[in-house]
C-alpha cells in the first residue's frame, strides 16, 4: 500500500532552520506531483510548496525566498528546507503525492516559538 512518512518536525525558535523529509513507498515515485500542506489550530490546510515529475516548483507566497522544496527520486524522498521561521509558520505539515488520486502522509509538528 501507499506510504508517506514525514519527519524532521520540532520546536525551534524564530529565525531557525528545519528540514523536513518525506519517504514514499508503493508509488512510482517519480512520476507523481509531490506537496508539502500545513494545517494550524482552527485553520484550514493549506498547501505550503510544491514539485511536479519535473522538477517545477511552486510555493505560497507567505514562504517564498524561505523555504524550499526538492526531491531525490533515487531515494523516493521529498525535502522541504525551511530558514527563518516564523511564529506563524507554526501547524502540522502534511506531505502529499498527486496523480490521479491524492496521497497523504500522518503529519509532523513544526512549532516556532521562543
Amino acid at each position: 500500500q501507499v506510504q508517506l512518512v514525514e519527519s524532521g518536525g520540532g520546536l525551534v525558535q524564530p529565525g531557525g532552520s528545519l528540514r523536513l523529509s518525506c519517504a514514499a513507498s508503493g508509488i512510482i515515485f517519480s512520476i507523481y506531483a509531490m506537496g508539502w500542506y500545513r494545517q494550524a489550530p482552527g485553520k484550514q490546510r493549506e498547501l505550503v510548496a510544491a514539485i511536479t515529475s519535473g522538477g517545477s516548483t511552486n510555493y505560497a507566497d507567505s514562504v517564498k525566498d524561505r523555504f524550499t522544496i526538492s526531491r531525490d527520486n533515487a531515494k523516493n524522498t521529498v525535502y522541504l528546507q525551511m530558514n527563518s521561521l516564523k511564529p506563524e509558520d507554526t501547524a502540522v505539515y502534511y506531505c502529499n503525492a498527486q496523480r490521479k488520486l491524492p496521497f497523504w502522509g500522518q503529519g509532523t509538528q513544526v512549532t516556532v516559538s521562543s
